[in-house]
């Protein structure tokens, strides 16, 4: 009796962002990988296009010649396939055995790490401490910036934060405006960080036990706090920590933290990555349709108001990504930063007011056409906190025709 023979090879791209760059006068399309199994950024030329769009697991070899040969009228030669797939494969772009092998080997080190390691000093910030904090003093300095943090003023006791998590060479300064306020205004020693997770997850939110490393010391995790939410949420919050391995938006926060405080406070963190909100505004979905939702809010509302630490809460979250990086037709030019400008404006005047149904609401208009990327962890932020009023501290854009984003400080006494 003879065996069956085995499936034919359909190779498949695994999720990655793609967006058009253009270098020399030539175009091409980029690809990186959001989850940060690899830091490689591989650039395809426009006919190569045609090719890798057929990796989508259905398409065999032989049917992926077939159709170029159609499409192009050309022979794609089996070994020209084979080295396309293979430079994909080795950086680690292909749905795998290979990739599957490096998915295990660096999420096995992140579980045996006792720490979450500083995933990136010395690319997005200064990797030395003395760097680092001249860069961080830089931004409070810059024309665009606060000024010096000034003498304490108690008056009005800083609450929470909405601060950005772009790269600190695009917004450091808007950074500082939070900030400032937060070493002036705040004698917090727990900070609840909730930040955006960039590559989506299963779970609506995602804590980590461990300690965040920066360059200036570590950011210690509360976990008497941490349990004390666990237990009132009901739901595991560790579910998702793999989430934590790679994502910038709590670790920027947490080099800010370190900067202010280190050596001179201690205090501890609570990082949580938030992600239930991105698809619900196209689908017009209730925003708390998964009951994990509002049971958690409940859950960290509970765990504040029990809690013998003086509590802050920070989103890490910027807002708008517009452009045809980001999936738009065209190049953003001064009108539509302008829209752009007036649309966000709207918006926060709704975050300001600590109302999250109309942020909601104002984002969920469009079908979250400008890709508010914060707009999870800014939802959780105005739901845990007790009603009052915001303060728009600055707003800002990084206008790159491209890809154009947006980001703001606010803060809530």
């Amino acid at each position: 009796m003879r065996g069956r023979a085995p499936a034919p090879f359909r190779p498949k791209l695994r999720p990655v962002e793609a967006f058009p760059v253009e270098a020399g006068g030539r175009k091409g399309i980029a690809l990186r990988d959001p989850s940060g199994f690899t830091e490689s950024v591989l650039v395809l030329p426009v006919p190569l296009l045609d090719i890798v769009s057929l990796f989508d697991g259905e398409h065999t070899l032989l049917d992926i010649q077939e159709v170029f040969m159609r499409r192009r009228g050309e022979l794609l030669p089996s070994e020209r396939l084979q080295e396309i797939l293979g430079t994909l494969d080795e950086h680690g772009f292909l749905d795998s055995p290979g990739f599957a092998r490096r998915r295990e080997a660096i999420e096995a080190a992140f579980r045996a790490s006792p720490a979450r390691p500083a995933v990136h000093a010395g690319s997005a910030y200064a990797g030395e401490p003395e760097a680092l904090r001249q860069q961080v003093e830089g931004f409070f300095a810059h024309p665009d910036g606060p000024g010096p943090t000034g003498e304490a003023d108690r008056s009005a006791e800083v609450r929470g934060l909405v601060a950005p998590h772009i790269d600190f060479h695009r917004g450091g300064p808007i950074y500082a405006w939070a900030y400032r306020e937060l070493a002036r205004r705040s004698d917090a020693d727990l900070f609840v960080i909730v930040g955006t997770c960039h590559a989506g997850m299963p779970d609506p939110f995602a804590l980590t036990l461990k300690s965040f490393e920066t360059p200036l010391g570590p950011a210690p995790v509360d976990r008497e706090f941490a349990e004390a939410l666990g237990r009132r949420y009901g739901h595991d919050l560790l579910g998702s920590e793999l989430a934590h391995r790679a994502e910038h938006s709590i670790e920027f926060q947490a080099v800010l933290l370190r900067y202010l405080f280190g050596g001179r406070r201690d205090f501890t963190v609570v990082p949580l990555l938030a992600s239930f909100l991105h698809e619900s505004p196209a689908l017009g979905k209730d925003p708390e349709a998964d009951a994990r939702v509002p049971r958690f809010f409940d859950a960290l509302r509970g765990a504040i108001a029990t809690s013998k630490r003086r509590v802050c809460l920070i989103a890490g979250a910027d807002l708008a990504h517009v452009g045809p990086r980001f999936g738009d037709p065209e190049p953003v030019g001064p009108a539509a930063l302008a829209r752009v400008e007036r649309e966000d404006r709207a918006m926060l005047e709704a975050v300001t007011a600590v109302d999250p149904a109309a942020f909601y609401e104002s984002v969920a208009r469009d079908g979250d056409g400008r890709r508010i990327c914060g707009l999870s962890p800014i939802y959780t932020l105005l739901r845990c906190l007790p009603p009052g009023r915001g303060r728009l501290l600055r707003y800002a854009q990084w206008p790159d025709p491209q890809g154009t984003v947006t980001f703001a400080s606010v803060v809530f006494p």
